[in-house]
């Protein structure tokens, strides 16, 4: 039978969710996809060209409001791929209304750039009292990478005991400074302290600390920076056997200047400031200023590498595992219209709601991806445009 869902955004991420679940047509039969701003679900729709889908406005901080959009439609499932400080007033309405809930990154206070689960977590008795299900992170990071660590737990290693997350963006858009996906979102992301997990606690480094000259397939040599990313909060847990979690991400000499100015004069700062009378934040103001992420794609060229690095014990002798995937930007936006980092982070939204929608992935409470079974998910990359590849038994520059 098919499921009828909600899409809550419509940025980058949004438009390539609506465009994958448009293609399942044997497992999601209609499509409500809401944002705040309507005209954009409207482009989106026109872009897609099917009449399944329709379109609505919404405030998702507007509990009250979701609940009665979630009933009036009819939802079975919502997938919210908008601003992470919603996550749990969205997980609050699919609770009152009595459907299932996915995001692709884990709540954060619109007042703090704190990345945690804590807060998600906390929901897990009362979606499995409501026998409804909440699946968190299921993006590429987080997402594919924990269900990459989870595929490789099952297959190659007995025992996972180092973990090292890659991302590259090997991509050129043109643009002086841009970010590839919210502005508030990904600058609050990458100027937090890092942190990394070993032999039972974590480390805090200061930003961008840590660099080490890491060697990505068909790109090559990438300066790449130690950051803390929320899926190692989730995996130390679910793999107790790890001794170290890390997270590294590429950044170039310019991104990183720009980086130092924003935050040297204040712009990425998230309390309020007064101007001319009015309160405004100043991380809020910049990204009214930088390009909108989904305008990226137009002129982006070059590939993104996101993989893990794993080495552990199969059968007594120690094994090394390089498990990652490579997207080409301009492939994915003759696809989608958008560049590839909102395309590696739309598709597994899609696979992940169909992983539930069909059955394989359900059961009642709330849970990361890396809990289910890999095997479908990873089945489900390869046929939907983020084939995988695997290099065994090699030196991981780590």
């Amino acid at each position: 039978m098919k499921k009828d869902i909600i899409i809550i955004g419509a940025g980058g991420v949004g438009r390539v969710v609506a465009y994958k679940c448009a293609e399942q047509k044997e497992t999601f039969g209609r499509i409500l996809l809401a944002s705040r701003t309507k005209s954009k679900c409207d482009e989106i729709k026109e872009a897609i060209g099917d009449d399944r889908i329709t379109t609505a406005s919404i405030d998702a901080m507007d509990t009250p409001a979701v609940v009665q959009l979630i009933k009036e439609f009819g939802a079975d499932l919502v997938i919210h791929v908008a601003l992470p400080y919603q996550d749990l007033a969205i997980m609050d309405a699919c609770l009152e209304a009595g459907v299932h809930y996915l995001d692709t990154a884990n709540y954060e206070p619109e007042d703090e750039a704190k990345f945690e689960y804590k807060w998600q977590w906390a929901y897990h008795d009362k979606y499995k009292e409501s026998g409804i299900m909440g699946l968190l992170g299921c993006g590429f990071d987080p997402g594919v990478t924990s269900i990459f660590t989870a595929y490789a737990a099952k297959h190659y290693f007995d025992e996972i005991q180092y973990l090292d997350i890659v991302d590259c963006n090997a991509g050129d858009h043109g643009h002086p400074f841009a970010t590839n996906f919210n502005p508030e979102i990904n600058i609050r992301e990458v100027t937090q302290k890092g942190k990394y997990w070993e032999n039972g606690q974590w480390v805090e480094t200061e930003p961008h600390q840590f660099m080490k000259e890491l060697t990505y397939p068909g790109i090559g040599p990438k300066n790449s920076y130690l950051i803390y990313h929320e899926e190692l909060e989730s995996l130390v847990k679910n793999f107790p056997t790890i001794k170290r979690a890390r997270f590294w991400m590429t950044f170039s000499d310019e991104y990183l200047t720009h980086l130092r100015v924003i935050q040297n004069i204040g712009m990425a700062d998230i309390e309020p400031i007064n101007y001319e009378g009015k309160q405004i934040v100043p991380i809020q103001f910049l990204k009214a200023v930088l390009p909108d992420p989904k305008t990226l794609g137009t002129n982006y060229k070059g590939w993104t590498s996101i993989g893990c690095r794993i080495r552990g014990v199969k059968d007594g002798q120690e094994r090394t595992l390089y498990i990652y995937n490579n997207t080409n930007h301009e492939v994915a936006y003759e696809e989608t219209g958008t560049q590839g980092v909102s395309y590696t982070t739309g598709v597994p939204a899609m696979i992940g709601a169909k992983m539930m929608m069909t059955g394989q992935w359900m059961k009642s409470g709330v849970f990361n991806v890396e809990e289910f079974d890999p095997d479908p998910f990873m089945e489900e990359l390869n046929k939907n445009g983020l084939p995988w590849e695997v290099e065994q038994d090699i030196d991981l520059e780590l």
